[in-house]
């Protein structure tokens, strides 16, 4: 559960921040966010700031989010009081189960749990293969999954990218889809997810200003990010170096 105050100053401290950046931020479809009952919110992951604008798109329906992230995050002692207060759901990638039925009991008081099918940030900017963990958890508690695509938000701050936190006036694009029914078996769900989350980027991207070559822009649309291929190749050099 979430702290109201801390959750409630983490959100306003959110809200502030965006207009002193001057951010041009379009949030469409947000009336598919179920104003009662609980659901997965499905976020694509493309910079470190994406929950932010999915909770404030969440926001829109009056709803909190809870969000699921590598407990990694709580070693800094701010970071786990804003964790905390902000009701994250931890997630130890070593023993995930813990993680998963702490978020399939949210879903089932009613609350709306966000997770990142991708794991973790797409370098490529395109959609990556996703994990099972959002399908599953929706269907355990026979709640539906709402896919939520942030797009833009990969300019502010992303991984091996340059912070731009001033004031920057860049436009960012939120768009929710409709539900998503937990009827299929969890792999089904899953590449049904990923095919419509896949859809409502392109569908995003058509509206959106790219600069050629930029870092930010993928490559399919005349940008400088890797390929899907070099980006999976660059995750797996990382996960190597970790290990030795």
């Amino acid at each position: 559960m979430t702290a109201e105050p801390v959750y409630t100053a983490v959100e306003t401290t959110a809200r502030v921040l965006c207009r002193l950046q001057g951010l041009a931020v379009t949030r469409t479809g947000t009336e598919n966010v179920p104003r009662t009952g609980g659901a997965v919110i499905a976020i694509n992951h493309t910079s470190y700031l994406d929950f932010i604008h999915a909770a404030l798109a969440v926001r829109e329906s009056k709803r909190k989010l809870r969000v699921m992230a590598k407990t990694e995050l709580a070693n800094n002692k701010v970071l786990a009081f804003l964790m905390r207060g902000c009701g994250v759901i931890e997630v130890d990638r070593s023993a995930g189960a813990e993680a998963f039925q702490v978020g399939v009991d949210a879903l089932r008081r009613g609350e709306l749990v966000g997770v990142y099918p991708e794991a973790t940030i797409s370098r490529s900017f395109e959609i990556k293969e996703f994990k099972s963990g959002a399908a599953r958890m929706a269907i355990e508690a026979n709640v539906p999954i709402i896919p939520v695509i942030v797009w833009g938000a990969q300019r502010l701050v992303t991984k091996g990218g340059p912070k731009n936190l001033g004031r920057n006036h860049f436009p960012i694009s939120v768009e929710v889809g409709a539900p998503i029914d937990p009827v299929e078996p969890a792999d089904a769900l899953t590449e049904i997810l990923r095919i419509e989350m896949d859809a409502i980027l392109r569908h995003v991207q058509d509206g959106f200003a790219h600069e050629s070559g930029a870092y930010w822009v993928p490559r399919r649309l005349g940008g400088g990010a890797p390929t899907s291929e070099e980006a999976a190749a660059m995750d797996v050099a990382e996960r190597a170096k970790r290990t030795h």
